[in-house]
């Protein structure tokens, strides 16, 4: 057992630095939702929002949910299809190393990305929004458990997303318009009861819509919640959604990854 975590911390530490060298991977990935918090809650001045929530307030939460659809779904879903295309998974797959320590460093790499979106779009909310910070323990306790079933649900759609494309190019061309789709629809950047009913059934099939609505759930007063698309916050309709969206996504994962490129295996 021993040998197995020091292998998945060996693993995590390597993930890590790639993504430290890397100044794609922290610019679109870590860097991006704290950019586009930061220019969105300048020059987007949306008002009478319900509740007298404030603009920055409401796009903060949907900021942090969207943190784990870039460093989950998208980083994965892009990086991983250029280490099968250029032999690192071929590698990887030829060594004694378990191959569960591969997804523990990929996990990992995605929970630090994770922990610093949220300290640097917290510290500029707070700063220069004047956001506030949810403190009592049902809202903190809420916002672990929405985390953790996003964590896995990301993590494992972008796994199994990655064996769709050949090279990061051709994912990239896939997944990022539909992380922008996902985010226009499921009321990241706009009040989503002002959205058309349309987007919203079909935001409401993916697990960002939800997330989004937990997370106001923590970020929002109480009160909005009576605004929300069907009268609440429905937190156990959020958390049925995305715990079978996790339920699927580890599903797909062990269906599809491919550790050789199409043709070797």
């Amino acid at each position: 057992m021993k040998s197995v975590l020091a292998s998945w911390y060996g693993r995590f530490r390597i993930e890590l630095l790639f993504t430290f060298r890397d100044r794609r991977t922290m610019t679109f990935t870590v860097f991006l939702p704290f950019i586009l918090l930061l220019l969105l809650a300048n020059v987007v001045h949306q008002s009478g929002l319900p509740g007298n929530v404030s603009f920055a307030q409401y796009l903060t939460s949907g900021m942090i949910a969207s943190g784990l659809v870039y460093g989950g779904f998208q980083s994965l879903g892009i990086s991983i299809p250029e280490e099968r295309r250029n032999g690192t998974l071929k590698r990887l797959y030829g060594t004694p190393m378990p191959r569960s320590a591969y997804f523990a460093g990929k996990v990992g790499n995605v929970v630090v990305i994770y922990l610093i979106q949220i300290v640097l779009m917290l510290g500029l909310g707070v700063v220069a929004f004047h956001v506030t910070i949810p403190t009592s323990a049902p809202r903190v306790l809420t916002f672990l458990w929405l985390s953790a079933l996003a964590l896995v649900s990301c993590t494992g759609l972008g796994i199994a997303f990655s064996s769709l494309a050949k090279s990061a190019q051709s994912a990239a061309a896939l997944a990022t318009p539909l992380v922008l789709f996902l985010q226009f629809t499921s009321g990241v950047f706009f009040v989503l009861q002002k959205e058309p009913s349309w987007m919203r059934d079909i935001a409401s099939v993916f697990p960002l819509r939800w997330l989004c609505q937990g997370m106001r759930s923590v970020f929002l007063p109480a009160s909005y919640g009576h605004f929300e698309v069907g009268g609440g916050y429905h937190l156990d309709q959020v958390a049925i959604v995305l715990g079978l969206w996790s339920v699927v996504a580890v599903a797909l994962c062990l269906r599809t990854f491919r550790w050789l490129p199409l043709g070797e295996d």
